[in-house]
């Protein structure tokens, strides 16, 4: 008998779905109200907001707002109709592009719709069966969903770890030569959830001994790393070295949209043969003229980028000043991490939401190991010290009535599903 196809969603929700009743509208999918920035309106109460990644505060920067407002009424929303090598090529498209490739230090670059969109067909376009990947085990759902396309072998290394690498691109180069395909090396700039830099320079030094190529997705370091914001591999000296630079507009940019850098020969490659910009219509003019306007500021306006790392800095000194752990971030991600149930969890997020106004993320089991809440921040430019002072006090107060077991006597006394 064949099944109805609907009757497994029914009965599993998946590990997130499970949780939509009493999660939706306030841990997930809550609704942010007034103009984007650190203060905002959650549940018709002001929160000082932690969870936006508009790092450097384009969002409202008013120079970008007139940009797109002028490029709206100008070109509309419609404008180009049409994918890329149909009928929506443009010269702002082919600007950006020229004006990306500059400032990530790259001779091409190429334009794309969405940066999740993107990275899943680079991945698929680069490699063939006979390829081999190797990835990090902690890479974002982007490259492993990119990884499934994959018709070849593929390996996972052990989060930033170098043994775990050179063991995989052994292995790696074995197969390779079985199959007689290439090596594709993955890793981020930033990893996103902890906050750690990818070991871009150690793995740079692997290609005198193994032949891969390497491609880096920098979604949380462009813009924020490295002196003139080039991002991961300029901060760590190894720019030159990284084969494939992929970055979103969606952090510090402020925007939608994405793009892809390389040498000449390799974007031309990818022009040609990225079926999720093939086959889709072009990035509307709107993301396009306001991206101009965004790396121009990226480009000729230090201070942002300086008034980020302030606030950073101020942060996560002060929570560990006050004997608060925050991993080993070495950037602008900063994750609080401490040990409680996710019952404990819920109701100190709500705690620090309803009576302290501090609007954040929080991770918990199966991202993270069980026992561990993860409390994560992103500083941006637009915050202030008095936000961080703001914050610092309240995170004193949750960590006591979590130790205090204050927490676990509230989550006891009310049903909480964790099945």
């Amino acid at each position: 008998m064949v099944k109805d196809l609907f009757e497994r969603i029914q009965d599993n929700k998946g590990p997130l779905g499970k949780w939509a009743s009493q999660a939706e509208g306030y841990y997930v999918f809550p609704k942010l109200e007034g103009e984007l920035g650190p203060r905002m309106t959650f549940h018709g109460k002001n929160i000082l907001n932690w969870s936006l990644n508009d790092y450097l505060g384009l969002a409202n920067h008013p120079e970008v707002r007139k940009a797109d407002t002028d490029a709206a009424i100008q070109y509309g929303a419609a404008y180009p109709m049409g994918a890329r090598m149909m009928s929506g090529h443009t010269t702002y498209h082919e600007q950006l592009e020229n004006e990306l490739a500059a400032f990530v230090m790259k001779e091409s670059a190429y334009l794309l719709n969405f940066g999740y969109q993107g990275m899943v067909s680079i991945i698929d376009a680069l490699v063939t069966k006979n390829d081999i990947i190797v990835y990090d085990v902690d890479s974002h759902a982007c490259i492993i969903d990119g990884v499934r396309l994959h018709m070849g072998k593929r390996f996972t290394y052990k989060h930033n770890d170098l043994e775990s690498m050179e063991k995989n691109l052994q292995r790696a180069t074995k197969m390779a030569e079985e199959t007689g395909g290439g090596i594709l090396f993955i890793t981020e700039g930033v990893f996103g959830m902890r906050g750690q830099q990818g070991k871009l320079k150690e793995i740079v030094a692997l290609k005198q001994k193994y032949n891969f190529r390497l491609l880096v997705d920098d979604a949380h370091g462009f813009g924020t790393l490295g002196k003139t914001g080039a991002g991961a591999g300029e901060e760590q000296g190894v720019q030159d070295d990284i084969d494939v630079y992929f970055s979103t507009f969606a952090k510090s940019m402020a925007n939608i949209g994405a793009f892809v850098a390389a040498d000449k020969t390799v974007i031309d490659y990818l022009k040609y043969n990225l079926r999720s910009q093939m086959f889709a219509k072009a990035l509307p003019m709107i993301q396009t003229i306001g991206s101009l306007k965004r790396l121009e500021l990226l480009r000729n306006s230090s201070e942002i980028k300086d008034k980020l790392w302030e606030n950073v800095n101020a942060l996560q000194s002060g929570l560990k000043e006050k004997g608060f752990n925050i991993g080993d971030t070495n950037t602008c991600i900063t994750p609080v991490y401490l040990e409680g149930s996710i019952p404990e969890a819920m109701i100190m997020v709500n705690d620090l939401r309803e009576n302290y106004g501090i609007f954040l993320s929080i991770v918990v089991y199966p991202v993270i190991p069980k026992g561990i809440i993860l409390l994560r921040m992103i500083p941006t430019a637009s915050h202030t010290l008095a936000d961080i002072e703001e914050t610092l006090t309240a995170f004193e107060a949750i960590r006591e009535k979590l130790v205090s077991g204050t927490y676990k006597e509230i989550a006891e006394r009310t049903t909480v599903d964790v099945s």
